[in-house]
């Protein structure tokens, strides 16, 4: 068994043990369901009359670590549907899961461990729970049955498992990290961006200083774009439904979309995507292949339901501005056009001082062809393309079945962050379909009319979610040139303000976002207050500065570079700022 596979294998028998000292504990709560999870383990159950919570972790975890030295043996067994039933029948939850087992003409595997505890599992688990390494129950919470918030609600624990100690510890350790990186938190600490009640779920206002790390943001993105020949549109926030009929959202991507509104008795479409207006782009004029490849570009807003239950701060809202583009090309321009945005989007990854990360080849599900359009031929092909891409480019890209976008397969960018959390951000789409359904053309150079191919692609995924990962990446300590406040220049005493705002006006003259603390408070807490705020450079002016036209500066991290002229100073922070440091 590979590591990993055991790894899943071990965290799954934990889960088992799990429900087994629950059961033990709590007699007459139901079990329900509980996979091992990339992180982990959870287990959902019907609390019935127990009011369960983290206050009983302590019982319960000493109750598994008895069921694992114990040692007990944990056994497959295949049995008859009906012996099922009988062995499950007080159990609803089960008998819900036995009703799609029959559906498919399956037969039900149970797993026991020694003769206490059965449970209907398809597997895999270890030999026994003596090979359960470390573990810990982490968290606590509400969950509809089968995610379904039509059902009832049922508790969840998660927990997770380790082969070693000190492997648990590290995750242990990076948990408590990330409590402190929580972008939601240092968000509200840093003003970033709220999400007044009163607007709406999922619908987050980017408050001034949010606003300048976005527009400094874009604006770098746009400069890049135009070095590597994109051109830039605004589109429409809405459009006819009509539009997103002949794209295939509308058949395809309903579940995402929110409901028609009435114009002039035509229904409108908020869009959830900018694809159909960037057809009609293209469409404006005749194409030649001389005007191929032609690169459209967007930093544009669009808007998707997400279940309420899913929401999360910036990673997770009901509209998203795409750092969206859309290539035109010819068949023949196909695989140097994506190693172009391949290029690009590591350029980026460098920018932000990401290193970590690794593509994902998302292609379709052969068993359910119904989520996508087009043939088993343009699907090859399309798939083809990519392959000889990241080939030429030297990757060895992790192939995801049935993760492809309905239209075409996709190459994902997955970036982990500092604490190692896995992120899906960047995407590189080859589509065949919809220059067919919106009848796209060009006139080659032997005079004949032919499709183009169009690649999707947007490497930072969207600008909210982005930068909620860079929050809990940097820690909430933005890099100079993304700081809103890039300088805090702080007067010892009142008689130094003059010369301090001096100071402010020739650093914002040369494009610096600085300002002035002249709050009547000691020095020491308008150092802290700025450290807290995690401001790029702290500058103090008392006597000594006054006298020599110098500064004091502070970089941030308690580093104190002590005392240098303006000019110095300011060549140093401009360079910082103009190299992305």
């Amino acid at each position: 068994m590979k590591p990993q596979n055991k790894l899943q294998a071990m965290r799954h028998s934990c889960e088992h043990v799990l429900t087994q000292a629950m059961l033990r504990l709590f007699p007459g709560i139901k079990m329900a369901m509980g996979p091992a999870t990339q992180e982990g383990f959870y287990f959902d159950f019907d609390p019935g009359k127990y009011k369960i919570s983290e206050a009983d972790f302590p019982k319960i975890e000493k109750e598994m670590e008895k069921i694992i030295k114990a040692n007990l043996p944990i056994r497959r067994q295949e049995i008859s549907l009906a012996q099922a039933r009988k062995l499950f029948k007080d159990n609803p939850y089960k008998q819900e899961w036995l009703d799609e087992i029959e559906a498919k003409g399956e037969k039900p595997t149970v797993y026991w461990t020694g003769d206490e505890f059965v449970d209907l599992c398809a597997g895999p688990h270890v030999k026994s729970t003596g090979e359960i390494g470390p573990f810990k129950l982490l968290s606590i919470a509400g969950a509809y049955w089968r995610g379904d918030e039509k059902n009832k609600m049922l508790t969840r624990i998660y927990g997770t498992c380790f082969p070693t100690q000190k492997e648990l510890d590290h995750y242990l350790w990076q948990q408590e990290e990330a409590k402190k990186r929580d972008h939601r938190k240092l968000g509200r600490q840093l003003d970033l961006f709220i999400i007044p009640e009163e607007v709406g779920p999922g619908l987050l206002i980017w408050t001034p200083k949010g606003a300048t790390i976005r527009r400094e943001i874009e604006k770098f993105i746009i400069e890049e774009q135009i070095k590597r020949g994109y051109q830039h549109v605004y589109t429409p926030h809405l459009g006819k439904k009509s539009l997103w009929v002949t794209s295939g959202h509308w058949d395809l991507y309903r579940d995402k979309m929110y409901s028609p509104m009435k114009i002039d008795k035509e229904d409108y479409l908020v869009k959830p995507m900018n694809c159909p207006m960037h057809m009609m782009v293209y469409k404006s004029k005749t194409r030649s292949y001389r005007d191929l490849p032609l690169r459209i570009a967007e930093n544009a807003t669009v808007y998707r339901y997400e279940k309420a239950g899913e929401l999360s701060g910036m990673t997770r809202v009901r509209y998203i501005t795409q750092d969206d583009a859309h290539i035109f090309c010819r068949q023949d321009q196909v695989v140097e056009e994506f190693l172009g945005v391949l290029d690009y989007i590591i350029f980026l990854l460098k920018t932000f001082k990401i290193s970590d990360y690794y593509p994902r080849l998302s292609t379709r599900d052969p068993k359910n062809k119904k989520k996508y359009m087009g043939s088993d031929k343009i699907w090859q092909e399309a798939e083809e393309k990519i392959r000889q891409a990241v080939k030429k480019a030297g990757l060895k890209p992790v192939v995801k079945e049935g993760e492809a976008a309905f239209y075409g397969p996709k190459l994902d960018i997955m970036i982990k962050d500092s604490l190692g959390r896995e992120w899906q951000c960047g995407t590189i789409q080859v589509d065949f379909m919809l220059p067919e359904r919106f009848e796209l053309e060009y006139v080659d150079k032997d005079g004949k009319t032919k499709r183009p191919v169009l690649i999707h692609r947007a490497p930072l995924g969207s600008l909210e979610r982005w930068v909620g990962l860079l929050i809990e990446h940097y820690a909430g300590a933005f890099p100079v040139w993304l700081s809103p406040i890039q300088i805090m220049v702080i007067p010892i005493a009142e008689k130094h303000n003059q010369y301090a705002q001096g100071v402010v006006k020739i650093l914002k003259e040369n494009s610096i976002r600085a300002e002035l603390d002249e709050r009547n408070e000691t020095t020491s807490a308008k150092i802290r207050d700025a450290e807290l705020q995690k401001i790029p450079y702290i500058l103090v002016v008392g006597d000594r500065e006054v006298g020599k036209k110098t500064v004091n500066v502070r970089a941030r991290g308690e580093k104190v570079l002590g005392e240098m002229s303006l000019e110095a100073f300011l060549k140093k922070v401009t360079s910082n700022i103009a190299k992305r440091k």
